[in-house]
């Protein structure tokens, strides 16, 4: 008895089974949640480490203002003296001899006050607030360079997740398809059209298939881990990206000397140089100040006991006091200062050349990044018309194969190039979408 037929159905049987089986063992059986860009952006606003770390730092820096201006405040201090006075030894006969003793009061106190308001010191404490308030305004900067850079880290794995569920939605279909296909051809080799060596190949590009779809299943989960890392969600959420229609279209484009001048004055780059400029101007004025004189009132006043600061001595408590003018000239910072000076004047000259240089940068990279995204866009028209010309091939290979009029191989590679354009189609529209976030980042609006 002939039980090739039964071992055919069977094994056909068991590998539709196995697929589905594999198929729902590679299903997340983890929520999803649907997110937007902007949701995602603004769950990293909120979660994101290192912006949390670059507010502290704002947060530090408006403290320092206060600190500066606080300078402007007279310093105030008490003081206290306890002590314990010896005998005070006089060597009438020489040091090799015995001394006699002059008996002194061994208790000795002192409580004092004073206080100085400055009123003219060469104009540092003014600087040293324009300089925190530099600095503040640097530390805000950073922060949203920071703030931009996430949000391109956060789209890249975003449309990294959208794009591989996009294949999956692809695949899947394919593997619908290729499994009907399968049964088509097994009907052709019961019926003695086609060889054995169809069918295997059509279940080994079948198998083929099921295993990409396992790597793309996985590099799913891969990037909604990393996405989760940044929105601080929990690991087993996975985020459904929700693209509109608009958002997937094209953006247009203005000129590029419009996206030049827009960064000279968006960047957050540029905009750091520039305060980093300044605060090397402001520091070399600081440092040739080094040389004015300083200006302040001062007072003082003091209990002590016993009265030995003024003759004739008393063993008495006495009080004493003074205010006036103090005057301070510096005088030998005017031949310690010049070095200091030219070192603050060569780190001055060294930020000029690095704003120029960090100026030149961003204009190639805007440019780089204009001529990559007008390239993205032609990728997609094109990958819009193979999928055209490959849907039109494939149609007429599957008639011609199945009227016996072509290989399989021919079959299969038309299969291959359409699911290929597909993807390309896909990606071409993802890949635009992250060139022109990178222009916007270059440029300052992400």
């Amino acid at each position: 008895m002939n039980f090739n037929p039964y071992k055919r159905k069977f094994g056909m049987c068991m590998s539709v089974l196995l697929s589905s089986l594999f198929v729902h063992a590679q299903t997340p059986s983890t929520p999803e949640i649907p997110l937007t860009i902007k949701e995602v952006w603004q769950l990293t606003d909120s979660n994101s480490r290192k912006l949390q770390m670059k507010q502290l730092e704002v947060l530090a820096a408006e403290a320092g203002i206060q600190v500066a201006r606080s300078e402007r405040l007279p310093e105030i201090a008490a003081n206290g003296v306890l002590a314990h006075i010896f005998q005070m030894p006089i060597y009438e006969k020489g040091l090799f001899h015995t001394p006699s003793q002059y008996p002194v009061e061994p208790k000795y106190y002192k409580v004092s006050a004073d206080a100085y308001l400055n009123i003219y010191n060469g104009g540092k404490t003014n600087r040293e607030i324009a300089a925190s308030r530099k600095e503040n305004e640097l530390a805000i900067v950073k922060k949203n360079l920071t703030k931009q850079e996430i949000h391109y880290i956060a789209a890249v794995y975003f449309y990294d997740v959208y794009r591989n569920k996009s294949y999956q939605l692809l695949l899947q279909q394919d593997i619908k398809d290729r499994e009907k296909q399968l049964h088509e051809i097994n009907e052709l080799y019961k019926n003695g059209t086609v060889l054995k060596s169809d069918v295997l190949r059509a279940e080994l590009r079948l198998s083929k298939q099921r295993m990409l779809l396992t790597e793309i299943e996985n590099s799913i989960v891969i990037a909604s881990q990393k996405l989760n890392l940044l929105t601080g969600s929990a690991d087993d959420v996975r985020c459904n990206p929700i693209v509109s229609d608009a958002e997937a279209d094209p953006v247009m484009l203005k000129g590029l000397s419009d996206y030049l001048s827009e960064a000279q004055s968006g960047s957050f780059k540029v905009q750091i140089s520039e305060k980093e400029q300044e605060l090397s101007e402001l520091k070399l004025k600081q440092t040739k100040s080094n040389v004015l004189p300083s200006i302040g009132l001062f007072g003082e006043y003091m209990y002590a006991y016993p009265q030995i600061q003024f003759y004739p001595y008393a063993l008495s408590l006495y009080s004493n006091g003074m205010a006036g003018i103090k005057l301070k000239v510096p005088i030998s910072s005017f031949y310690t200062n010049k070095h200091k000076v030219k070192v603050a004047a060569i780190q001055l000259h060294r930020q000029e050349v690095e704003d120029e240089e960090v100026r030149e940068n961003l204009r190639q990279e805007v440019q780089e990044y204009y001529i990559r995204y007008t390239e993205s866009l032609k990728r997609i028209e094109v990958a819009s018309e193979n999928i055209t010309q490959a849907s039109e091939s494939y149609r007429i290979v599957q008639n011609t194969y199945f009227n016996q009029l072509a290989l399989l191989t021919d079959l299969l590679d038309a299969e291959t190039q359409l699911l290929q354009s597909r993807f390309e189609l896909t990606t071409a529209k993802v890949n635009a979408r992250i060139q022109y976030y990178q222009l916007q980042k270059a440029v300052g609006t992400l």
